[in-house]
């Protein structure tokens, strides 16, 4: 690397920690709930945007509402933004970049660990499960979502759902053909819960 370009490397990471302490907490040394609710509101989105996730998962963040200085490195100088203007700009572009197959797939499954704010947590609970899925999935399939979070609202046999259900019902949605789910084989390695899912969401159509 020649020494101009390391000079610029350098000034773009101070301008980087410089933006970060914008919103960090000067006793921690972390960006956190009311950091990210200034953040947010300095790029006019709501915190519970789908966009402030996808900038977690850019980060690679690890704990729920906290942003640490080498997480928000990771993401700012990939996406090469320095301060508020840029950002706004970036979050679009953000977007496209994780709604790509692949990455949203890790983006689906990093939304379930972010949420897990206990050690050795393991599952979520249904409420915020179904909060979870209109954020992470609402967009993409509003009618598999409406009806999965009307079900588990209903149901009494789970009180929380664990990242094996959690990837499931995302197999769920971009394998099974709905509304009629012909394709539906509750032979394969389904979780039961989609079974049960399946068979109530049948019942729902005769019904009807």
């Amino acid at each position: 690397m020649r020494r101009s370009a390391i000079k610029a490397a350098n000034k773009q990471l101070e301008r980087v920690d410089a933006f970060f302490n914008t919103y960090a907490n000067a006793s921690s040394g972390l960006i956190d709930p009311e950091g990210i609710e200034r953040l947010c509101s300095d790029v006019e989105v709501d915190h519970t945007d789908v966009r402030i996730l996808m900038l977690a998962w850019k980060m690679k963040a690890e704990k729920q509402g906290y942003f640490t200085l080498e997480e928000w490195r990771t993401g700012f100088t990939a996406l090469r933004v320095d301060n508020k203007y840029k950002l706004k700009k970036t979050l679009p572009e953000l977007e496209k970049e994780v709604r790509r197959p692949t990455n949203f797939v890790d983006f689906y499954s990093y939304s379930f660990r972010y949420c897990l704010t206990e050690e050795k947590q393991k599952s979520i609970d249904i409420d915020s499960i179904c909060e979870l899925l209109n954020v992470v999935l609402g967009s993409q399939y509003q009618a598999q979502v409406d009806l999965f979070v009307q079900y588990l609202k209903m149901q009494n046999d789970y009180k929380v759902i664990n990242m094996d259900q959690w990837m499931g019902f995302y197999r769920f949605c971009e394998e099974i053909s709905f509304p009629d789910l012909n394709n539906y084989d509750p032979e394969l390695a389904w979780p039961l819960i989609l079974d049960n899912f399946v068979e109530w969401l049948r019942e729902k159509q005769t019904q009807s």
